[in-house]
């Protein structure tokens, strides 16, 4: 199963705690996703997750929902 973590830009640049994004705007990084190299999404992926929206009990539910497994009723391997 496909999932998309569909996240902005800007939240992942907040998010770094290496300033790897920093670095890749300095021209520190070459080739680095969304920022000199482009970011090509899926297509349709089977699930997709915006973390800045979400809490991540938010997308682990949403994730086990969709492969069909209860938190509630379930046990997680």
């Amino acid at each position: 199963m496909e999932v998309y973590v569909s996240t902005p830009l800007v939240v992942c640049e907040a998010r770094d705690p290496k300033h790897l994004y920093e670095k890749a705007r300095a021209g520190l990084i070459q080739n680095f996703t969304g920022i000199s190299d482009p970011y090509e999404p899926p297509m349709s992926p089977a699930l997709r997750l915006d973390t800045s929206r979400k809490s991540v009990e938010e997308c682990v539910f949403a994730m086990l929902g969709r492969i069909g497994m209860d938190m509630q009723t379930e046990e997680v391997p």
